[in-house]
């Protein structure tokens, strides 16, 4: 399936020569692209890049439509987890595409009947219903209120400035999905790859100065 999302990609160029408030004049594009695309029970409303001296940061928003099946199991208690992948590659003519970057958000959403709140887990580590490690702890009143933190995303590092070649033709694939393999055993069995437990994102974008203009 193809289809077009509204990406926007700013680029910062840092010059020796200017004054320091210039070196962060950016040279902004924000156009439609066609990029390779495929959702399911999601839907990619926008998706920034931002080239700056701190590094590559991504920021996007997700419309997430839980189906009744996953509702109906975060409402009986059931934690339902969600994985968030952003990868860079570099393209090489002489040999396979090369990753430049691979960064990775883990979230666990899961409802407090005691307080009626919702709570929302944030890693960049995996996730366990055994143990929450080290991770940020939201909370919420309401189902729509968590589910739209869980889709947003504001400058998320994704990698190092060092990483970054503006000589060579990158892009970026993001993708977003239900991690189904966080779910009980017996759900597991049976529904693995219905569209009543999958959600998801996958989206792929050129990042070279070239590929936007």
């Amino acid at each position: 399936m193809r289809a077009v999302t509204m990406v926007s990609i700013t680029h910062f160029w840092p010059s020796a020569r200017v004054d320091r408030p210039l070196r962060w004049l950016a040279l902004a594009w924000a156009l439609a692209l066609p990029v390779a695309a495929s959702a399911q029970n999601a839907d990619l409303e926008s998706l920034r890049v931002e080239r700056t001296d701190e590094g590559l940061l991504l920021s996007a928003r997700l419309n997430i439509r839980l189906p009744g099946a996953v509702e109906e199991a975060l409402d009986k208690g059931i934690p339902i987890h969600f994985v968030a992948d952003a990868t860079v590659m570099r393209e090489r003519w002489y040999w396979t595409d090369q990753r430049v970057s691979a960064s990775q958000r883990y979230m666990r959403v899961a409802y407090m009947p005691l307080t009626r709140r919702w709570r929302l887990n944030t890693s960049s580590e995996p996730l366990t219903n055994a143990g929450l490690g080290v991770s940020l702890t939201q909370h919420y009143d309401t189902l729509a209120e968590v589910m739209s933190s869980v889709g947003r995303f504001s400058r998320w590092k994704i990698a190092s400035s060092a990483d970054m070649d503006s000589g060579s033709k990158q892009s970026l694939r993001f993708q977003f999905r239900l991690d189904s393999s966080q779910l009980p055993r017996t759900i597991q069995l049976g529904s693995p790859g219905q569209a009543s437990w999958t959600v998801g994102v996958d989206r792929t974008v050129d990042l070279t100065q070239e590929s936007i203009r």
